[in-house]
């Protein structure tokens, strides 16, 4: 069993900064890619941003320029790194591995809790 745990969301004035973290535990064989959703109330959930296993990421648009994501294979851990927030982005952020090998051919996607980011304006 796999599970993510994000923090770092909280209140920020626009302008300002957040880094989300999501802490993978539990068994784990292999790891693709990892990502970041956000889901604003009456939105659909949308992709942040996203990393592969290399390194390789891809960011929306919409934020692109002011997030960057990364992660440290060492410790299972994805961060999210918001820079010049604006009311726009205050929404739930969920942690998403949508490739996580649990055992021999068996793969699975996992979801976080989420954390609230509130940017106040």
């Amino acid at each position: 069993q796999v599970q993510l745990v994000e923090s770092g969301g909280g209140l920020v004035q626009a302008g300002g900064s957040l880094r989300l973290s999501c802490a993978a535990s539990g068994s784990m064989l292999r790891i693709n890619s990892m990502a970041w959703h956000r889901q604003a109330p009456g939105k659909q959930r949308e992709l942040v941003a996203v990393i592969t296993s290399g390194g390789g990421t891809h960011v929306a648009d919409s934020v692109k320029g002011r997030f960057t994501i990364s992660r440290d294979n060492a410790k299972n851990m994805v961060y999210l790194q918001m820079d010049s927030l604006k009311p726009e982005d205050t929404a739930t952020y969920y942690c998403n591995l949508p490739d996580v090998m649990i055992e021999a051919h068996k793969w699975v996607a996992v979801w976080g809790q989420g954390t609230l980011v509130t940017v106040s304006s």
